[in-house]
C-alpha cells in the first residue's frame, strides 16, 4: 500500500493517512506536489521554459530538503543543493508592559534584561497542501523553540523562482519579545562557492570550506548565494518587515555563511541573521503577544545560473534598492536627523578653519540618497535638546549655516531642504516644514517681540507659546505634522491636540508614518499611523499622513533601504532651492502624493473620479467606483478600500492572490460609501511591503 494525498476543500494531507487515491495533486497555481517512499516532490514553473524542483523527505533521520534544483524544458533536474535541513535560532526576551507605551513599544531594551537563545526544532514531518490563487503552500512539519509552538512551510509561487520559508510559531506567555535567525545547512550541500555583494556593493566570491565556522557578513541588498555545478541558491529577508525599528541603519551583517551556525552541528550553510544589540540605543525587538502567529520567514531564490546571476534576481524585487522613476512624480523623503550642520561647526573647529572641513564637500547622505534614488529629502536637524534654550547669538548662525548647506548640496543633484523637529510650546514631538529660509528662535521671553528685523539675517520670529507657532506658520506659510505619533515622544498625540486651533489649521499637515512598532503576526506594516489616519478622517479634520525615516546618519554602506520608505509627490519636477520650494509644501497639503515602501506603487488613483486630497460632491445610494493602477515586484496579496462615516470604520478587502511576480494591474472596483464622508486606498504584497494613498474626501450630503 502507498502512502497518499488527501484532498479536504483547498487543502491537501500527505502522510496521515493510508488511502488509494492518485499520488500527486496540481492546482491552478501550476504546483504539482506528489508523493512517494516518503518523499514530497514539489514542481512548480519558474518560467516559460523552466520549473523548480523541491523533494521533501517525510523520513527524520534524513535531512528534510532531500534536494532543490531547476528543470529546463523536458530535461532532467539540475541541484542546486542537496541534503539540507533548516537552521533556525528564536531569541525571546520580554516586552516590558508595565511601560504606559506597552506593545506599542519603541522606547524599550529586551537585550538588557534576561533573554535566551533557542533553537527552532524540527517535531513530526507530514505534508499538508493548501493553495490560494498563483501561490501553493506546503506545511511540513511541527516545530517548537521555548512555549512556541507551530509549523514550518514552504511557499511556492506561480512563474517565479521564489520559495517562502517560515515557521510559524505562537505562544501563550504574555510580555514576549523576539527576533530570529535561519537559514539552510547540510553535511554535503553541493556547494563550491559564496558569492555575495559587500556593503559598498562590489561583488564577492569565496570558496567554500566546509570547515570554515558560521561568519556574519555585511552585504549590500540583504542577501548571500552559494553556487553549484547545477546553479545557485541565494537566501534573503523580507526587505523591510525583517527589520525592527532602530534610530541608525548601521549594516549590522544581517547574513551569514560558514559551518555549524550558533553551534548547531548542522553542517555548511548560508542564511539571514539579525543583531541581539541593534545600534545600541533603544532595541524594541518584535512583538509576540499571546496567541498571535508569528511568520519567521525567509526567501530562497532558485537559479540556474551562478550566483552573480541569482544575486542580480533578488536585487530586482527592491529594484537594486532603488526607488523606481515614475513619469510626473519626484519622490520625497522626510524627518533625518543626520546633524550636518553642527557636525560641520564640530569639523570647522577640530580643522581649525572657517571654510568647508575636509571630507564634506560631498557627504555620505547625498551620495546614499542619490543611490536610494531620491530626489527631494527634508532633514531634521538640531534633535540634540539643546536647541530650544539657544537664544540668537547661538541660534541664528547655525540657522543661516544650515540653509547655506541646503543650498550647496542642492547644487549636487539632490534637493536638499531645511526642517527641524522642534519639539516645543504644541505638545510631543513635532516636525517644521517652511517653503524657504526662515529664521526663528524657539523660547520667546516676556518683553521680546514676535518678530523683528535683525541685521544680518533678516526678519527673525521668536515663539513662546502654542499661539505664535501658529502664527509663524500662518506667516510664512509653513507645515508641521506630529512625528512618530502615538509612539516615541508622541505617545498620546495628536490625540490630545486633535481640538485645537492649531491642528486644525491648514498648516497643520497630520502625521508621519514609519514600520514601527514591529510585530511578525502582521500582514502589513505601520498599521498605528494608519489607524491614527482613518481616527482623523473620522474627527473630520482632513489631514494627510506623509512616511518618514525618523534616522540619524546617512551614509553609503549603511543598510537604509530597510529602514526607510518614500513618498511620491506629483511633481513634474523638483524646485530650485534658490527659487524656494513651494510646490512641495502644496503638493502634500494637497494630498497630491502617495508612500510606499518600494516594492509597490499606485501611480494612478481616482475614487469617483477624484484623486486623492480632493472632495468629491454629493452622491447618491449606488455603488462608487474606484480606479487604480498597481504595479509590484514580490506578488501581491491584497488590497483594502478603507472608509468611514464619522465613527465607524469600513474596510472593503479585494485579493490579489492570483498576481505573479513583477506585474501591474488597473482596478476598476464599485465600493459602497454611502453615508461615507472619506475614503482611501492601500495595497501589499507577500513580504509585508506595501502603498497607501491619501483620502478622498465625500460631501455626504445626498444630491
Amino acid at each position: 500500500m502507498t502512502r497518499t494525498l488527501r484532498l479536504i476543500g483547498t487543502a491537501c494531507i500527505v502522510g496521515s493517512l493510508w488511502l488509494d487515491l492518485p499520488k500527486a495533486w496540481a492546482v491552478d497555481s501550476g504546483v504539482q506536489v506528489e508523493e512517494a517512499d516518503h518523499r514530497v516532490r514539489v514542481t512548480w514553473p519558474i518560467s516559460n521554459g523552466e520549473s523548480g524542483s523541491a523533494v521533501f523527505s517525510l523520513d527524520p533521520a534524513k535531512p528534510l530538503i532531500e534536494s532543490l534544483g531547476t528543470t529546463a524544458a523536458k530535461g532532467s533536474v539540475k541541484p542546486v543543493a542537496t541534503g539540507l535541513n533548516p537552521v533556525m535560532t528564536l531569541t525571546v526576551g520580554s516586552r516590558d508592559l508595565k511601560n504606559p507605551a506597552g506593545w506599542v513599544a519603541f522606547f524599550d531594551n529586551p537585550p538588557l534584561r534576561p533573554h535566551q537563545t533557542y533553537p527552532v526544532v524540527l517535531g513530526k514531518r507530514r505534508a499538508v497542501v493548501s493553495s490560494l490563487g498563483s501561490r501553493t503552500t506546503v506545511s511540513i512539519a511541527e516545530v517548537s523553540a521555548a512555549s512556541f509552538r507551530g509549523d514550518l512551510r514552504f511557499t511556492f509561487y506561480r512563474n517565479s523562482p521564489l520559495i517562502r520559508a517560515e515557521a510559524v510559531v505562537a505562544t501563550q506567555e504574555d510580555g514576549r519579545a523576539i527576533v530570529y535567525d535561519v537559514g539552510f545547512a547540510g553535511a554535503s550541500p553541493g556547494w563550491e562557492a559564496i558569492v555575495w555583494n559587500d556593503a559598498l556593493r562590489a561583488p564577492k566570491k569565496a570558496a567554500v570550506d566546509p570547515n570554515s565556522p558560521a561568519t556574519p557578513l555585511a552585504v549590500a541588498g540583504r542577501s548571500v548565494a552559494a553556487e553549484s555545478s547545477g546553479g545557485a541558491l541565494a537566501v534573503f529577508p523580507e526587505p523591510h518587515r525583517f527589520f525592527y525599528p532602530q534610530d541608525e541603519a548601521f549594516n549590522l551583517k544581517f547574513v551569514w555563511h560558514g559551518r555549524d551556525y550558533g553551534g548547531s552541528t548542522s553542517g555548511y550553510g548560508i542564511g539571514i541573521r539579525q543583531s541581539i544589540t541593534g545600534d545600541k540605543r533603544f532595541v524594541p525587538w518584535f512583538n509576540a503577544p499571546p496567541g498571535t502567529e508569528q511568520h519567521l520567514g525567509v526567501y530562497l531564490l532558485v537559479s540556474s545560473g551562478d550566483g552573480r546571476r541569482a544575486l542580480d534576481a533578488v536585487a530586482k524585487y527592491t529594484r537594486g534598492d532603488r526607488y523606481k522613476v515614475l513619469a510626473g512624480y519626484q519622490t520625497f523623503t522626510s524627518h533625518y536627523h543626520i546633524e550636518h550642520t553642527l557636525e560641520y561647526l564640530r569639523r570647522q573647529k577640530d580643522q581649525g578653519t572657517t571654510g568647508l572641513p575636509r571630507e564634506l564637500e560631498t557627504p555620505g547622505l547625498v551620495e546614499t540618497f542619490k543611490a536610494r534614488g531620491v530626489d527631494i529629502v527634508h532633514l531634521a536637524e538640531f534633535h540634540n535638546g539643546q536647541t530650544p534654550k539657544l537664544g540668537d547669538a547661538e541660534r541664528l548662525p547655525q540657522l543661516k549655516l544650515l540653509h547655506e548647506e541646503c543650498a550647496r548640496l542642492s547644487e549636487k543633484g539632490l534637493l536638499v531642504l531645511p526642517g527641524e523637529e522642534p519639539n516645543v510650546h504644541l505638545g510631543g514631538h513635532w516636525l517644521s516644514f517652511f517653503p524657504k529660509p526662515v529664521y526663528w528662535v524657539l523660547n520667546r521671553q516676556d518683553g521680546q517681540p514676535f518678530v523683528e528685523e535683525v541685521e544680518g539675517y533678516g526678519k527673525v520670529y521668536r515663539v513662546g507659546s502654542a499661539d505664535d507657532v501658529l502664527r509663524l506658520m500662518e506667516l510664512e506659510d509653513g507645515l508641521m505634522w506630529t512625528a512618530h505619533p502615538r509612539i516615541k515622544g508622541a505617545i498620546g498625540f495628536p490625540d490630545k491636540y486633535k481640538d485645537r486651533d492649531f491642528f486644525r489649521s491648514e498648516h497643520f499637515l497630520g502625521a508621519a508614518w514609519k514600520a514601527m512598532q514591529a510585530d511578525l503576526s502582521r500582514p502589513t506594516l505601520g498599521w498605528r499611523v494608519l489607524d491614527l489616519l482613518d481616527d482623523m478622517e473620522n474627527w473630520d479634520a482632513r489631514k494627510q499622513v506623509l512616511g518618514e525615516a525618523d534616522l540619524f546618519r546617512m551614509e553609503p554602506d549603511y543598510e537604509t533601504y530597510a529602514h526607510m520608505n518614500i513618498n511620491y509627490l506629483k511633481l513634474d519636477a523638483s524646485p530650485r532651492f534658490a527659487d524656494g520650494w513651494k510646490p512641495v509644501l502644496d503638493v502634500l497639503r494637497g494630498g497630491r502624493f502617495f508612500t510606499t515602501t518600494g516594492e509597490v506603487l499606485i501611480p494612478d488613483l481616482t475614487i469617483g473620479g477624484k484623486p486623492s486630497g480632493q472632495t468629491l460632491g454629493p452622491i447618491g445610494d449606488g455603488p462608487v467606483m474606484l480606479e487604480a493602477t498597481l504595479e509590484w515586484t514580490f506578488p501581491m496579496a491584497f488590497a483594502e478600500v478603507v472608509s468611514g462615516e464619522g465613527r465607524r470604520i469600513f474596510r472593503q478587502h479585494i485579493d490579489l492572490t492570483d498576481t505573479e511576480e513583477f506585474g501591474s494591474r488597473k482596478l476598476r472596483i464599485p465600493i459602497d460609501l454611502k453615508n461615507c464622508t472619506w475614503a482611501r486606498f492601500e495595497a501589499w504584497d507577500v513580504a509585508g511591503d506595501g502603498a497607501f494613498t491619501q483620502p478622498v474626501w465625500i460631501n455626504a450630503e445626498k444630491p
